[in-house]
């Protein structure tokens, strides 16, 4: 009897062993603190100490603060944040690379973050390229992950503005001019993503005044037609989510310099797709890949966990439109993302 109960035991046990898997590492939180000329950048990476419920801003995560970093598959994945953005809105994305093994960077944009948004839009979107390759500097420098990971081959993955940095840096030019160009041509149609978050089309009667003094000011602003670009090495592979992308010359995304991976959503009222996501996949495919689209997601349908409680002008940018279901489509987007990571940056 007892031979029979050990023969039987011993095959099950190691089915459980094999279903169960590695056990999942907590997700570290740390932060390398900012300098004269960039902001902090907030790290999520694989740890062994146990994750604790954390307030950050007015997100809930479990994290594990200042965690002891553990050895994952060696590589980092940068994200940029959108306009007014924040760390916290991509911890779900970030839960699931660190699940694969990465570490992941998210700089903070100078002057266009959830503390400082004073100065959105082309000046912020010329800086934030550098921003990312000198945030990979930063990790690189850092005695706690610099010895985990090898910076050879690093992923990008950024969303709305963050997604106009990942087209940047996936060899697509843009200037300023192109964007009041843009803006000249279609103003009322794609009207948010020129004036942001300052006042909205309503139908009444002060609508034209609104769209004079965009005109006015777009105009004044943004004459300089000097080609932006950025180049760096290291990047290997990039995502962008939702991007805005109107003032690119399209020529130049044409045949990406790196794998490139596009995420979109038809309800998206702010980046409006067929100015700027559908324009980018019309000129990349097939070099390029899509990796969702989401028929029923808004803008802001790729930020998870969502801000809440969001009313006015940035509740018509970031709240899910009618019968869009986060719960089970975010999850499957996250993981396409991380597929897609590993396809091109593990060996």
């Amino acid at each position: 009897m007892r031979r029979f109960s050990f023969l039987f035991f011993w095959p099950v046990a190691l089915l459980l062993a094999f279903l169960s898997g590695p056990a999942r590492a907590a997700m570290g939180l740390a932060e390398i603190p900012a300098t004269a000329t960039d902001g902090p950048v907030t790290v999520f990476y694989p740890s062994s100490d146990a994750a604790q419920p954390t307030r950050r801003a007015r997100f809930m995560l479990d994290v594990a603060v200042q965690g002891t970093p553990v050895r994952g598959n060696g590589r980092l994945v940068v994200v940029s944040h959108g306009s007014g953005g924040a760390p916290w809105v991509h911890a779900d994305l970030a839960r699931s690379l660190v699940d694969a093994g990465f570490i992941v960077a998210m700089p903070e944009h100078r002057a266009d973050n959830y503390k400082d948004d004073s100065d959105p839009g082309p000046d912020s979107w010329t800086m934030r390229p550098a921003e990312v390759s000198r945030a990979i500097d930063a990790v690189g420098r850092d005695a706690r992950f610099a010895p985990l990971l090898q910076l050879d081959k690093v992923g990008m993955y950024g969303m709305s503005a963050g997604g106009h940095t990942a087209l940047s840096l996936a060899g697509g030019r843009w200037s300023p001019a192109a964007f009041k160009q843009h803006c000249e041509a279609d103003l009322e149609a794609d009207f948010q993503s020129c004036v942001g978050l300052i006042t909205r089309l309503t139908g009444g009667m002060l609508d034209g005044i609104k769209k004079w003094g965009a005109l006015l000011v777009i105009g004044h602003r943004f004459q300089d037609a000097t080609p932006r670009e950025h180049d760096d090495p290291r990047i290997a592979a990039i995502v962008a989510g939702v991007p805005a992308a109107a003032d690119f010359d399209m020529a130049s995304l044409a045949a990406p310099r790196v794998p490139l991976g596009l995420i979109t959503a038809r309800q998206d009222s702010w980046l409006i797709p067929r100015f700027h996501s559908d324009r980018v996949l019309a000129a990349c495919l097939p070099r390029c890949e899509l990796i969702a689209d989401m028929p029923t997601g808004g803008h802001g349908a790729l930020l998870s966990p969502p801000p809440p409680g969001l009313t006015g002008l940035i509740g018509d940018m970031l709240n899910d439109p009618p019968g869009f279901d986060r719960a089970s489509v975010l999850p499957e987007v996250n993981r396409k993302t991380t597929a897609f990571f590993n396809m091109h940056l593990l060996p």
